[in-house]
């Protein structure tokens, strides 16, 4: 369950961590009013659950209450990543020395949770982390010890962060903990000239497991701002939209997210996370190709199922069922392994619709996904 970030901040200003004071408004003449109450001079920012808001214009500077008022007005109804922004923050701009990136993140495989911090935070992190690794450290947090004023020191030498970061991620920790969250990230916090240690924006992921306990967030923070999330939903689909062009349906998450990562190992962008899970129906397949094909930034497909209690033979026999009710309209790359796989290509050979190829190995399926992808 993701936050918005007006969420996250308010966590955050729970658990002491700074924020610059903020509202949130769900039309333009909302905006000029929050506008006029902060001080006039305000940051617009939409607010949609995925990131790259500024390098999309999501993210802009207004003078006065007027300007933030026709800047919320340009923001409102934009398309962000397939996201629709219905609402944006304004908050009081800051006079910022130096910008950080802090984080705490579950490490599954590992049975603990990652500490990930960096003196240069901003717009540019990605960047950060794929050119210079070494400016982006990497701290393991023993869940059962926590982040200790001991703990945050080493996190923040580790990353070279200056000394008054130590209480925020001690209480960032708290934040991780008392709240289910699985992820919290501050990117950018922010030195201003004055010395103060603020959080300018705030990511935040509750623990669907621990629902129950964080009702107060309501069907707000279940929504889903793109389109394409909310069908799959409705269909009971594990969906989560991407920025790419080859569609991937695994069966299982490690299996999808490994997928994930050997596409971009190609050259290619993932477009999507789909987990169908143990099962391979027909229906179930139909509806996760009608949501892949729907998205237009999709060139190719690529389903990667490992064959175990359901058959690799009836995952191909949904695929060429599902065929019969999807048009498909971009290349399908499949790879079956493990139980009855060559049964289940035997299938697929037998159905020879003039779109689907074969590969037999993890890596073979990537590179045919991401080549046909990058040559439509």
């Amino acid at each position: 369950m993701d936050l918005y970030e007006h969420q996250a901040r308010e966590l955050f200003e729970e658990h002491g961590i700074l924020v610059p004071r903020a509202e949130v408004a769900h039309s333009a003449k909302q905006a000029r009013e929050s506008a006029r109450r902060l001080g006039g001079r305000v940051v617009v920012k939409a607010q949609v659950k995925t990131g790259g808001r500024g390098k999309a214009g999501g993210v802009k500077l207004a003078a006065d209450p007027a300007a933030a008022e026709l800047t919320a007005r340009q923001i409102l109804g934009m398309d962000i990543k397939g996201h629709r922004v219905g609402k944006v923050m304004l908050a009081q701009p800051v006079d910022i020395e130096r910008e950080f990136y802090i984080s705490y993140v579950l490490d599954r495989a590992a049975g603990r949770f990652l500490a990930i911090a960096s003196a240069e935070g901003g717009m540019e992190i990605e960047e950060v982390a794929a050119e210079r690794p070494e400016a982006v450290a990497r701290v393991p947090v023993d869940p059962a010890e926590g982040v200790t004023s001991a703990k945050a020191g080493e996190i923040a030498a580790a990353a070279g962060l200056p000394p008054q970061t130590v209480d925020v991620l001690v209480r960032l920790w708290e934040v991780l903990v008392r709240e289910d969250a699985l992820l919290v990230e501050v990117n950018p916090l922010v030195r201003t000239r004055q010395g103060q240690i603020l959080a300018l924006d705030g990511k935040v992921t509750l623990d669907d497991n621990a629902a129950f306990r964080q009702a107060r967030w309501g069907a707000e923070a279940d929504a889903h701002d793109d389109p394409l999330e909310a069908r799959a939903a409705a269909k009971g689909l594990n969906y989560v939209r991407l920025d790419g062009e080859v569609g991937i349906i695994g069966n299982g998450a490690g299996l999808v997210m490994s997928t994930l990562d050997v596409v971009a190992g190609c050259g290619a962008r993932p477009a999507n996370f789909l987990d169908i899970g143990g099962g391979a129906s027909a229906q179930i397949m139909a509806d996760g190709l009608a949501v892949i094909l729907s998205d237009p930034s999709v060139r190719s497909v690529l389903v990667n199922v490992f064959g175990g209690i359901t058959a690799c033979d009836t995952v191909a026999e949904g695929i060429v069922r599902a065929l019969d009710t999807v048009r498909l309209t971009k290349p399908l790359v499949v790879r079956l392994d493990g139980n009855n796989a060559e049964r289940g290509r035997a299938v697929l050979d037998g159905h020879a619709h003039p779109l689907v190829e074969q590969a037999t190995t993890m890596d073979g399926a990537a590179r045919q996904a991401a080549r046909l992808a990058l040559s439509a």
